[in-house]
């Protein structure tokens, strides 16, 4: 019996044409850029992954059929920023949950709402924790991969009790719903926060690039290939415009608020496989707040730093990933690192096949000498959409 016999997983829908690029582009150069010279690791394209393996328990191989790849449109129309954006939030915008209060003008606080949250019995145990991959719009594979894990209903509603869930990053760009896709998050949290659980989110470097798209526009920025703008790079990456359309004031709040890092029962949770976050702070509470800051305070150069400097990957993989792992564990806590943003096959080396094979993703990919945990499944490329609960063996 295979581990797709004893775990199956769910029957995912098909959203349509996978975007291509898979990887993140960045204006005239590459998807990532190689280390600083005082950096000895980072970007190796070695094949030594140090104890690598799949956890294959969850997930069969891509049941939908294989889908065209998508073109970009030629003349993409310009995108304007949502009407009246950036305004002040009204009083009816959804609440920013266990994240602090809504955020008005990329940063400043609106009047904060409470909540009577059940609070948990003397003693008991927190629920279980799940973390979820990149999901990039595809609204319909995470209803169905939340509801195969028992964490929704039928209806897309919260049915998890006091289950914790961790999203890594990534709602928006490639897929067809990435507004709708917030949208469920948010709604989740809530939902999460009033059973006594919570669902939580990181801030991926798509969601710095959809709210540069947003706020800058085509204002030119500095990066280290040349003149470049969030717009462009949103386009080039998958930018769909109909997110931009709909993008509204609450969205914006809720998304400028997310950690960058988290650490739970001894998870680093982290969107990119990068150690860029050291960059940004020698503690969990000081890269977040670094990241904060830049949002509310800073220009777009030094956003565009940020993107730029999370969008780089694979830290982690080759003979000298598992140091770099150790970085990042030394300097933030925990004993594993849960990243998502490099998808699997890549990882892997198992893109698709000369015929068009969609790439087997039988579930988690655990790498670097067991230390790192990859939860991109690729849904972009037709692989999956990763929902898995911690701790993983």
């Amino acid at each position: 019996m295979t581990p797709e016999d004893r775990f199956p997983g769910p029957e995912l829908p098909d959203s349509g044409p996978r975007h291509q690029p898979d990887l993140d582009v960045l204006p005239y150069g590459s998807y990532y850029e190689p280390p600083e010279p005082d950096q000895g690791y980072g970007y190796s394209t070695t094949s030594g992954y140090g104890g690598a393996r799949f956890l294959e328990a969850h997930w069969p191989a891509a049941s939908h059929p294989h889908a065209p790849v998508a073109q970009a449109p030629e003349g993409f129309p310009v995108a304007q920023p949502p009407e009246g954006f950036p305004a002040e939030p009204s009083a009816e915008d959804p609440p920013t949950i266990e994240l602090g209060p809504p955020l008005g003008e990329f940063g400043a606080p609106v009047e904060e709402m409470n909540f009577p949250y059940p609070q948990p019995e003397p003693g008991e145990a927190p629920g279980p924790l799940y973390v979820v991959g990149d999901v990039h719009g595809y609204l319909d594979e995470l209803l169905a991969a939340l509801h195969q894990q028992g964490l929704i209903d039928d209806e897309g509603h919260w049915s998890a009790g006091r289950s914790r869930i961790w999203f890594l990053g990534d709602f928006t760009d490639r897929g067809p719903d990435g507004i709708g896709v917030i949208d469920l998050v948010m709604q989740l949290a809530a939902e999460a926060a009033a059973a006594g659980g919570y669902c939580r989110a990181l801030m991926g470097n798509h969601e710095l690039l959809f709210l540069g798209a947003a706020k800058y526009g085509d204002e030119p920025v500095q990066s280290t290939a040349g003149t470049a703008s969030f717009l462009a790079a949103w386009r080039l990456n998958g930018g769909q415009q109909q997110d931009l359309e709909r993008l509204q004031t609450h969205h914006i709040s809720w998304l400028s608020r997310l950690p960058a890092l988290a650490l739970e029962d001894g998870h680093l949770l982290v969107h990119s496989d990068t150690t860029a976050y050291l960059e940004y702070g020698e503690s969990i509470t000081e890269v977040n707040d670094a990241v904060h800051h830049l949002l509310t305070e800073e220009g777009a150069d030094e956003w565009w730093d940020c993107f730029r400097r999370f969008t780089k990957r694979f830290a982690f993989r080759g003979e000298a990933g598992p140091q770099a792992v150790h970085e990042l564990l030394g300097a933030y806590g925990g004993h594993r690192v849960v990243h998502g943003h490099s998808p699997i096959p890549y990882l892997t080396g198992s893109t698709h096949l000369d015929d068009g094979t969609p790439p087997h993703v039988p579930g988690p990919y655990i790498y670097a000498d067991e230390l790192a945990i990859a939860m991109d499944g690729g849904v972009t490329m037709e692989g999956r959409l990763l929902v898995a609960r911690l701790p993983l063996n």
